[in-house]
């Protein structure tokens, strides 16, 4: 079956399984998305959202963050990966955000990335669930279930976003990309998984794909 086939199928699937598709990290404003999103990288959303209540009574936005020593939003974060370099990064981030753009965040991709800390898919996500533009955020899930399902080769996340981009009608993305995470999480995990039960796997891998995977357990 050729990818053009599959998209539409899973696009349906992945509708009746997930219609409803919340922002997996809790925040009130978009610039404390931004710093959930940044947060993210390495580190589990669940982790994320057990300390950024703390670090958001501190900081709700963009000018009281940019007050705090970054020792305090260290020690705010310190369960999260890569804590000291993130910390670095959110004070930065929010000083530069009062000075440059009177403490909001920026609305394009070429402001947000120019952000400490901030790479293409953190300012994917933000563009996507803060604003409302058009984007294909590709994390860990969404790379390695293309991968699976035959849509992109998997040689890197710049290639698999062009691809499923190629063949996933625009207005989709936005949801689709949390689709597809929610899915990975629920019934495609990277290890142990039986590809010929899972209910996209099953028929959208190869026989190779499924012979590689099982047979590497």
């Amino acid at each position: 079956m050729k990818r053009s086939e599959k998209a539409p199928i899973i696009l349906q699937m992945l509708e009746e399984l997930y219609p409803e598709t919340p922002v997996p990290l809790d925040h009130e404003n978009a610039f404390q998305l931004l710093i959930a999103v940044l947060m993210s990288a390495q580190t589990t959303d669940k982790k994320v959202n057990e300390v950024t209540p703390e670090l958001f009574r501190n900081g709700p936005d963009a000018a009281r963050m940019a007050t705090l020593e970054v020792s305090h939003i260290q020690e705010m974060i310190r369960e999260v990966g890569l804590a000291p370099t993130k910390a670095k990064n959110i004070s930065k981030l929010a000083k530069i955000l009062v000075e440059s753009y009177d403490g909001e965040i920026p609305d394009t991709f070429e402001g947000l990335e120019s952000l400490p800390g901030v790479g293409h898919k953190t300012a994917g996500v933000v563009m996507a669930q803060a604003f409302g533009v058009p984007a294909f955020p590709i994390d860990t899930h969404i790379h390695r279930l293309a991968a699976r399902w035959g849509l992109s080769n998997g040689t890197n996340v710049v290639k698999t976003e062009k691809d499923l981009k190629a063949i996933f009608p625009k207005e989709s993305w936005n949801k689709l990309h949390l689709q597809i995470i929610f899915f990975g999480r629920e019934y495609c995990p990277a290890r142990n998984h039986d590809l010929t039960e899972c209910p996209i796997c099953s028929w959208a891998a190869t026989k190779k794909r499924i012979r590689e995977e099982m047979g590497s357990r």
